[in-house]
């Protein structure tokens, strides 16, 4: 039994002064998480025991695929990384040491390279194969702006799991007991998700789906499609476009626009000028090109110039676009960069000068809206003009295509081609067709039927254990505290004692707590002698455990009153039953 009297425990009537979101905010009030450090946390009693209760599910579900526990060292040596290039891929997020010998070490961001070492060094044959290895680990990344309590942190609880098969289609079929199994996972923990197609990234392989949160305060945004199944991350959406219709473009020609190095001012300028828009219509911000220049930094340091048309009307998603050239950062463009490169002119960049091998010697990707035979107006590279009637592929062209314009809500499904809606999630969980990246770089073969050496090929599935406990707050808890699903609580039920030590309260309330223990459920009882009762009440919405019963003046009239703390729902039960009532309810739920 978990009693407050002793319970090494202390909450907060007001919000940290660093805490942004509302999980954040309740986990340290509520005495279940305390500040170490940037990025770091101190599990304390109660938040420990909702830790190891996520911990508790994942391992049921996990090992209910047949996958096997094993558990790595956090610090990790440096060259099985280096043989993957993940030791540069992953740049400043690594942190990086040296032992008293000078060797250098890393702490785990995550463990492919271990999973796939261990994998080969003990096993040779097709028969030891399939295999699904998992741990529940701590996990390193330097943050450059930990944020948001447990959400965004240097230091974190993850379980990660590898499959390791022959060929695609055991591949396939280990893929989908993972992402059976997380779902599973995540219906017990009461989070309400989406699975959303999402990128590969720095983990290289093919199909890649991500389990987001659905939340307001989420990092990431998602879409998904009211007429059919399709959901993806704003990252991984392939946009649906229509064939361009434009024939019988005139000649492009040069136009005086003085003063527009923006895309309003330019539409502003066309209309007062009279010319004619390509599709006979007014112009707006959709026929022009932007083209738009960033720095892309190397995972060896080493900065590239890349320059990005995108319709006007529309921004380019950094975070999108570096989803696209990842492991690789995207930085400004400053005005360093353009004294470096003279053929670019500021607020009327025209596609005449860009290209590997054009004049400006910048790398150009066009946007998938800009289609072969498309008419645009855009800049002409010299101050105060533009190009009117630009044709793509007939006085244009570029170095590829990207996917990196913003995606915005009323945007064409890529499936069914109906509008699509955006919403905000936290990612609770990752899985990947690895394929064979890992075990070519690492040389994890087995023998096959035939006796002849053959790539293993894997998949990698991640859960955010200790994020998990910051999303299940952020998702279940009201204006008064957290409420907690009772699969993950500290205790199935929060008794509440209002007597004075020596009453037939306080007596009543031992015989309920202890009685409640002996029939197996879980008990935090609120034996504080010299507290009030309006601080007990106040506590025990905080705390949020899924049942409370309160043991006060009703008592004398034989009435003990039961709350369930997500509805606010309240019981008068009799004295006389009440034990039996409680464990009804908890058992029911």
């Amino acid at each position: 039994m978990l009693r407050l009297s002793q319970l090494f425990l202390r909450t907060l009537r007001d919000d940290p002064a660093d805490a942004e979101v509302p999980s954040h905010k309740l986990l340290v009030r509520a005495g279940y998480i305390r500040r170490a450090a940037p990025g770091g946390y101190t599990w304390l009693p109660l938040g420990w025991e909702v830790h190891r209760n996520i911990e508790r599910v994942v391992r049921e579900e996990m090992n209910g695929i047949g996958a096997q526990e094993v558990h790595f060292p956090a610090l990790l040596p440096r060259e099985p990384y280096e043989a993957t290039n993940r030791w540069d891929d992953y740049g400043d997020t690594l942190f990086r040491l040296k032992d008293r010998r000078g060797a250098d070490f890393l702490l785990g961001p995550t463990h492919e390279e271990m999973f796939t070492l261990l994998v080969r060094d003990l096993y040779s044959s097709y028969k030891d194969l399939p295999v699904s290895l998992y741990q529940i680990q701590t996990k390193y990344r330097d943050e450059a702006r930990p944020r948001a309590g447990l959400l965004r942190g240097r230091e974190f609880t993850m379980k990660d799991s590898y499959s390791f098969d022959l060929d695609d289609d055991g591949l396939a079929t280990s893929y989908l007991a993972h992402r059976n199994a997380y779902i599973r996972i995540f219906d017990r923990l009461g989070i309400p998700y989406v699975v959303v197609s999402a990128m590969s990234g720095a983990m290289g392989g093919s199909k890649s789906e991500e389990f987001l949160a659905e939340c307001e305060v989420g990092e990431d945004t998602f879409v998904r499609c009211g007429s059919c199944n399709y959901a993806a991350n704003t990252e991984a959406v392939r946009v649906r476009v229509a064939p361009s219709t434009h024939d019988n473009i005139p000649a492009a020609h040069v136009v005086d626009t003085p003063s527009t190095p923006t895309i309003d001012t330019l539409v502003d300028c066309l209309k007062s000028l009279g010319v004619t828009a390509p599709h006979g219509g007014e112009w707006t911000g959709a026929d022009t090109l932007k083209n738009v220049v960033v720095m892309v930094k190397n995972p060896d340091g080493s900065r590239t110039p890349l320059a990005v048309g995108v319709p006007g009307d529309r921004e380019v998603d950094m975070k999108r676009l570096e989803a696209q050239l990842s492991p690789a950062e995207v930085e400004p463009f400053g005005e360093a960069d353009f004294a470096a490169f003279p053929a670019l002119v500021k607020g009327y960049i025209g596609p005449d000068v860009l290209g590997a091998e054009k004049a400006a010697g910048v790398r150009y990707l066009l946007d998938t809206r800009i289609t072969d035979g498309s008419a645009w107006v855009t800049g002409a590279n010299v101050s105060g003009k533009h190009v009117v009637n630009l044709v793509f592929g007939r006085d244009f062209t570029s170095d590829g295509t990207i996917e990196a314009a913003e995606v915005r809500a009323g945007d064409s499904c890529p499936e069914c081609g109906a509008p699509m809606r955006i919403d905000r999630g936290i990612e609770i969980g990752h899985v990947f067709q690895l394929g064979r990246k890992y075990a070519e770089a690492l040389d994890l073969k087995v023998l096959d039927k035939n006796g002849k050496q053959q790539v293993v090929t894997m998949g990698s599935y991640g859960i955010g254990v200790s994020r998990a406990v910051a999303v299940v707050a952020e998702t279940s808890h009201d204006e008064l505290g957290l409420c907690w699903p009772r699969e993950i609580a500290p205790a199935d039920v929060h008794v509440v004692s209002t007597g004075k030590g020596n009453d037939e309260i306080t007596s009543f309330s031992d015989h309920v707590a202890l009685s409640l223990e002996q029939r197996g459920l879980k008990v935090l009882f609120d034996d504080r002698i010299g507290v009030s009762p309006g601080v007990k009440f106040k506590d025990a919405e905080l705390l949020g455990m899924p049942t409370i019963v309160i043991v006060g003046k009703g008592l004398a009239e034989g009435k003990v009153e039961v709350r369930d703390r997500k509805s606010g729902e309240r019981t008068d039960v009799d004295a006389a039953s009440v034990i039996d009532h409680i464990v009804d309810v908890c058992r029911a739920l």
